[in-house]
Parts: structure tokens; C-alpha cells; sequence
């Protein structure tokens, strides 16, 4: 929701779009650094209180956006116009586009986390907090950090859905539960058996949409979870990556 309402409101005052490939992450980045310091870290002991101030601050940010920009849903239309025709279905160039960063995203965080000196500090803080401390990883900044990138990469993926899906305060409350199957399905921790989970969502999804309604591909989604919570409760990708 905020990548999508930076992406109209970058839009609006300058009237380029790909400038918001670059102010939305940024401002994301910013903003996940400091509710991680204000928000998260104060209530990381209590898992309870964790949850209420997280939905609490969805709520916030839901409220402020339709306070500011009104509720009333706004479209983009796409940077990239165009179509192009796959076994007699014609598909839009910008969702082309929009697989391609997804993926060019999704290989440079990998690269990010097995290639730099922070991936490494933040993969170590994530086995072994204690060991990493000890062997002197600043654990909280890692924390900070882990966040803010995470925020920013929500942030871009608010830019490349944009054209695609409508702009308003409720923006991403209809991603939520595909996300949570994808970290069900994938293993909780295991990062990429959830970008493998995710992609067997969709191609799942999107095989029983051409012949069903889309109401029965989500059933089918809630199902295998819950196969796969009954069957093998650690992930159905957990330990088959490293």
C-alpha cells in the first residue's frame, strides 16, 4: 500500500513514473528503519504485544493514507503499453516487465544475503543471535537493518504493482493471506522454500482460474496449507535448501 501510494503521489508531482522506482524504496527504507526502532523492537519479547502493534500500525498507515489522499481508489496506467500474444491468450508487455523485476529483485536479495559482509551478519544474527554478538555482529543494527530492506523491497514491489492494481488506503490487505500460505507452505525461516512456495501459489492459482473461479483457486491454495500443516508441519520445502 505505501509503494502504490508513493508511486501515485511521485506521479503526481513531477508526472514521471520511473522516478518512483527510486523514491518509493528509499522512503520505504527510512520509514522500516524507524518503525523497527519505535515499534518493533520495544515489543520483540512479547509476541502478543508484537502482533496488536503491528496491526495496530497497519491500521495507522491505512487511516493516515485515506485521511491524506481520500478513500476513493486511483489508477495508474501502465508506463508500458502494449501487448503480446503466448498460446493465443495476449498478455500486457508491463506485466512482462513486472515478472522480470520480481525475479531480478528476488536473485539480487539472494546475492545480497550469500555475497555481502551485511547478508552475512544478518544470515548469522538469524541462526545464532548469541553466537553472532559474541563474536561481535551488532545484532541490533542488523535488526534495523533487516527491517528497513525489507520495507523497501515491500515498498518496490508497491511500484511495479501500481499500474497493475488499483491505489488506495486498502492496497496489499488482499495479498496478506497468499503470503502467509507461500511462508506456511515454504517453511517458516526458510526464505527460499517461501519464494518457492510462492511460485507453486501462483502457478497453482493461475492453472485452476482458466477453468474455475478464482474463489476455487484460493481453496485449493487454503487446502494444500493445510495439507501440508497436517503432513509436514516444518515446510514442505524445509530442508530441501540451505
Amino acid at each position: 500500500m505505501v509503494g502504490t501510494v508513493l508511486t501515485w503521489a511521485t506521479l503526481q508531482q513531477t508526472g514521471e513514473f520511473w522516478l518512483a522506482f527510486l523514491i518509493a524504496p528509499l522512503i520505504g527504507f527510512c520509514l522500516g528503519a524507524i518503525i523497527q526502532r519505535v515499534v518493533i523492537q520495544p515489543t520483540s519479547n512479547v509476541a502478543a504485544l508484537s502482533i496488536v502493534a503491528t496491526f495496530g500500525l497497519s491500521l495507522i498507515l491505512q487511516e493516515s493514507v485515506r485521511l491524506t489522499f481520500g478513500p476513493t481508489p486511483r489508477r495508474i496506467l501502465p508506463p508500458i503499453q502494449g501487448t503480446f500474444s503466448l498460446f493465443g491468450i495476449d498478455y500486457e508487455i508491463y506485466r512482462l516487465f513486472a515478472a522480470m523485476v520480481a525475479v531480478l529483485a528476488l536473485v539480487g536479495f539472494f546475492l545480497f544475503l550469500h555475497r555481502t559482509k551485511l547478508g552475512t551478519w544478518m544470515r548469522a544474527v538469524r541462526h545464532d543471535r548469541d553466537t553472532a554478538i559474541a563474536m561481535g555482529i551488532p545484532a541490533q543494527r542488523v535488526y534495523v537493518f533487516t527491517f528497513a530492506i525489507g520495507f523497501a523491497l515491500a515498498a518496490l514491489g508497491g511500484v511495479v504493482a501500481a499500474p497493475i492494481t488499483t491505489v488506495d488506503f486498502r492496497g496489499g490487505v488482499d495479498i496478506l493471506p497468499f503470503c502467509f500460505m507461500a511462508v506456511i507452505i515454504g517453511g517458516l525461516g526458510n526464505l527460499p522454500g517461501t519464494a518457492a512456495a510462492a511460485i507453486l501459489l501462483a502457478v497453482l492459482e493461475g492453472i485452476i482460474q482458466s477453468f474455475a473461479d478464482p474463489t476455487a483457486a484460493r481453496i485449493a491454495s487454503l487446502v494444500l496449507m493445510s495439507a501440508v500443516l497436517l503432513l509436514r508441519p516444518q515446510g514442505l520445502f524445509k530442508g530441501l535448501t540451505r
